[in-house]
């Protein structure tokens, strides 16, 4: 599992459990702290969960409301709170985070959604953030980092055998 992806689980289990014991909860340094401690003592990018958490806690009023809109069927309530929070979180990464590309945001709250949800909640999530993505590309909304060019994946790369083979 990668440090990003496991950052994301441990933002969601530590939003999990504030929303859970609602706002009265523990400060939410001491729950995410907890959490990295507990289940990734070994994570290299911590400040990527505190990040996630503190950025996903300092706009929810506007990504409740986002999420609101897209899910109309579904009032921010009733929606279990595993699926919240990784809607929150997707909401958080596909809207203000510069240095997530849409589609890793979307790909990255499907699989937290899948490992952690219940049995249609990865069809869920990719209902609402797909929305809201095609929504965004609708309205000129483009990230700069969707702007470039995707990093080619080190496999991906010849190796320096297979380049020098056509020569």
């Amino acid at each position: 599992m990668s440090n990003r992806h496991l950052a994301r689980a441990v933002a969601m289990q530590s939003l999990y459990e504030r929303d859970f014991h609602g706002d009265a909860a523990a400060k939410v340094d001491d729950i995410v702290l907890r959490d990295l401690e507990e289940f990734a003592p070994g994570l290299d990018d911590k400040g990527f969960a505190m990040e996630l958490t503190h950025g996903v806690l300092k706009k929810q009023k506007e990504i409740d409301a986002i999420i609101t809109k897209y899910a109309p069927a579904w009032p921010i309530q009733q929606i279990t709170i595993v699926d919240r929070n990784i809607l929150r979180i997707g909401v958080f990464e596909l809207k203000w985070s510069e240095s997530v590309p849409s589609k890793v945001a979307i790909n990255e709250a499907i699989e937290l959604a899948k490992t952690y949800g219940g049995e249609s909640s990865g069809k869920f999530v990719n209902g609402v953030l797909g929305a809201i993505f095609k929504d965004m590309i609708a309205q000129g909304e483009i990230k700069e980092v969707d702007k470039q060019e995707p990093k080619k994946k080190e496999e991906d790369a010849p190796s320096s055998a297979e380049a020098t083979e056509g020569k």
